[in-house]
């Protein structure tokens, strides 16, 4: 058995054993089933061979063809969109930024559909962040706000909020959300608020908390003496933590109710310690902001089309790009926007060349003009990822990749290289 990082959720489990017999996965060890069936079933659904579309059906090419193909795409091009990169690990990231500074074209990762609003609310309001340990240890009321980890992060309380701490013993679990989720019905208390309320509520709470008496009978569905005394466990928490999902960032309001958030929780370390992180869900979607911070000063939606890095959310994020038929081809990387993205946004992408590059079949592959297969990150090939507290954490290779399959990094390396010479760069 051998010890690896499991490189499905933002957690990024680190306390898996995989058994490997003749080149494959025959045994997982601690993962939960999402984990298990990230490493048990890897290889299947494989892309295996490089594909290119030609006279509408797609025939199998080698890969040195299939880089050609995809470089031709990327160097013709006017206004290129590199997208994705939220499932595979940072040094494709790094090349990902040099082939779209090459070619002065934009790039974003999956955060834009996802956590981007809760990057505005901390660009605007900073974030009082705490680490995982922090919280297993320390923390004695965590809330989950919006989010339901067990069904998408399904370690997460079982290693961070119901597992034996060093300074605490005893810890309340809340869940605040408009449904009464799996995860509300394992915690000790849950606060149902009424859907798109969620700033109301937040507001509210800040208000108590500074000591203001509020004209109303209730907010969201809440009665005013149900807030105050929420408030009030609030402020007497040693250490408390809200873990804030979807439910804050893609409803009414968006990032002005992780603004919310984030000064109440600021507003409550006045009174106790306390912090406020976000339930990532790629395993690598913080790691792909976080790089594309430290390479361009922006964390998501880069345009590069004046020859240095641009920032505008919502004018260079993927879908308005799409949608606005902006771009004329796409290199995507490790994601599935056939699969997630609006309608009108996946309409314009079967109109234009895709380059897709992943492990695995998927929406994707069937509208893409270039398929080229990936290794798996965490499975098939190294790398960095960054866990959804922004550790950064190194993933093992379990076995090796099919024959000739590559990393993303090095096919995108490699799609640098063949569009640089054509560019005369």
């Amino acid at each position: 058995m051998g010890r690896v990082i499991c490189s499905f959720c933002g957690c990024l489990c680190d306390d898996i054993e995989v058994g490997v017999q003749d080149g494959r996965i025959v045994s997982v060890r601690n993962a939960c089933a999402l984990g298990r069936v990230r490493f048990l079933e890897w290889d299947r659904d494989r892309l295996r061979h490089p594909t290119v579309l030609r006279g509408g059906e797609y025939v199998q090419v080698p890969l040195s063809e299939a880089i050609d193909r995809a470089a031709e795409i990327v160097s013709s091009a006017r206004r290129l969109l590199v997208y994705g990169l939220s499932s595979t690990e940072n040094d494709a990231h790094r090349e990902a930024y040099r082939l779209a500074e090459l070619v002065g074209g934009v790039v974003d990762n999956t955060s834009s559909v996802c956590h981007g609003p809760s990057i505005l609310a901390v660009q605007q309001s900073g974030i009082p962040v705490v680490s995982l340990a922090e919280v297993r240890n320390r923390a004695d009321l965590v809330i989950y706000w919006g989010a339901n980890p067990v069904a998408a992060h399904p370690r997460h309380i079982q290693r961070f909020v119901r597992a034996e701490g060093a300074f605490v013993r005893d810890r309340e679990l809340w869940v605040v959300d408009v449904r009464r989720s799996e995860t509300a019905r394992v915690a000790d208390r849950f606060v149902r608020v009424q859907p798109g309320s969620d700033l109301e509520v937040l507001s509210a709470l800040r208000a108590i908390v500074n000591g203001h008496t509020l004209d109303v009978s209730s907010v969201g569905g809440l009665a005013m003496s149900e807030l105050s005394e929420l408030a009030e466990r609030m402020q007497s928490a040693q250490y408390g933590v809200i873990f804030f999902g979807l439910g804050l960032t893609q409803t009414g309001g968006r990032h002005h109710n992780v603004d919310a958030a984030i000064r109440l929780v600021q507003d409550l370390n006045s009174h106790a310690r306390w912090g406020l992180l976000p339930m990532r869900g790629h395993y690598n979607v913080t790691g792909a902001n976080d790089t594309s911070t430290w390479q361009t000063g922006y964390p998501f939606a880069v345009d590069f089309a004046r020859g240095y890095p641009r920032y505008q959310p919502g004018e260079y994020s993927a879908v308005d790009m799409l949608v606005n038929r902006e771009c004329d081809a796409v290199v995507n990387v490790a994601a599935d926007p056939a699969a997630h993205f609006p309608r009108e946004a996946v309409r314009h992408l079967g109109r234009i060349p895709v380059v897709n590059i992943d492990p695995k079949k998927n929406m994707t592959s069937l509208v893409a003009s270039v398929n080229i297969p990936a290794a798996v990150a965490g499975v098939e090939c190294d790398g960095i990822a960054v866990r959804m507290d922004g550790l950064p954490l190194y993933l093992k290779k379990a076995v090796d990749p099919p024959p000739d399959v590559l990393p993303d990094r090095e096919v995108l390396a490699e799609i640098y290289v063949k569009v640089a010479e054509e560019l005369g760069r």
